[in-house]
């Protein structure tokens, strides 16, 4: 059976840096599980890797496709398996780390992904009805319909919304049961990192500032000076689209960083519903532990469940 870890958690728990002193460690390669790192030059918003980090050990599935590309987690999954293929044949350790759930799971339990297009009919109505109605208006719908997929998303994926409608009207069947699950796909090595929730907080109103002081707003400049904007999936992104309707006049600076703020605090519960879901991680506390330590903790834990045949 394939070896494979997993690194998962909210965001700004510390992932990154941790994940390349495991990698280090264990030899392994990382597969970036982030569904906006995919992007080639969105790189301030979504702290991405710098290029000298990503020299230290090899980083798979970061800056692949440009903005206007719509990608999707079926695409991850590909992607990823083929990785976690190679690697295993490189007798390394691939190491999947970030913290989408979906792409997560739907490498880890292998789903069978239901082939369904679009229905151009439907999807203009329900986008009509969030014009007309607003999004929260779909989004009550989708609880009415599929409350453990509406649980899992937020309330403004206009995308995810739309499609799990969509899916609905046409088969009958919530969206969450259109996955089948493959259980024990790999031998797997799942770890997950927490920080209590004021230290998570700070720890994310802090990453907030540090990416405005970089250059977040000409990062999203930059793209609206070439035509993107909100209609390109890749800039509803946490951030980014806070940013163009502060650019749209539609938001004060102030607004725009409480909003940014707020919205990855709540994208933070929202990951850390989703991989509690998962019993099979096993989480380690950051702040009880030096970086060195938490390192050799996460290593044993993971070499311990990879020797098993």
């Amino acid at each position: 059976m394939l070896k494979l870890a997993a690194l998962v958690g909210p965001t700004a728990v510390g992932k990154s840096e941790i994940a390349i002193k495991i990698a280090q460690r264990i030899n392994g390669e990382i597969i970036s599980c982030d569904s906006m790192q995919v992007y080639r030059g969105m790189n301030i918003g979504t702290a991405k890797v710098s290029p000298q980090e990503q020299a230290i050990v090899p980083h798979h599935i970061i800056d692949i496709v440009d903005i206007e590309y719509y990608f999707t987690v079926a695409e991850y999954q590909s992607l990823a398996q083929e990785l976690i293929n190679e690697i295993n044949q490189r007798d390394r350790i691939p190491i999947m780390v970030g913290g989408t759930g979906l792409y997560y799971q739907a490498v880890v339990d292998n789903y069978s992904f239901y082939p369904m297009e679009s229905h151009k009919g439907i999807r203009r109505k329900l986008q009509r009805q969030a014009a007309e109605k607003g999004l929260q208006h779909l989004y009550i719908q989708l609880i009415d319909v599929d409350p453990d997929y509406a649980q899992r998303i937020s309330p403004q994926d206009e995308k995810r919304i739309i499609r799990a409608l969509e899916v609905y009207e046409l088969t009958g069947k919530p969206f969450s049961e259109q996955q089948k699950r493959e259980y024990n796909a790999y031998n797997l090595a799942p770890v997950g990192l927490y920080l209590e929730r004021e230290l998570l907080y700070q720890r994310i109103n802090h990453r907030v500032d540090i990416m405005l002081s970089k250059g977040l707003i000409d990062e999203v400049k930059s793209f609206r000076e070439r035509g993107y904007g909100l209609h390109n999936n890749a800039m509803q992104a946490l951030g980014y689209k806070q940013v163009l309707y502060y650019l749209d006049g539609l938001m004060t600076y102030g607004e725009m960083v409480e909003a940014i703020k707020k919205e990855t605090r709540n994208y933070a519960k929202r990951q850390y519903t989703w991989f509690k879901r998962d019993k099979r991680i096993t989480w380690f506390d950051v702040a009880s532990h030096s970086t060195e330590e938490l390192t050799e903790k996460i290593c044993a834990h993971m070499e311990g469940l990879l020797s098993k045949v």
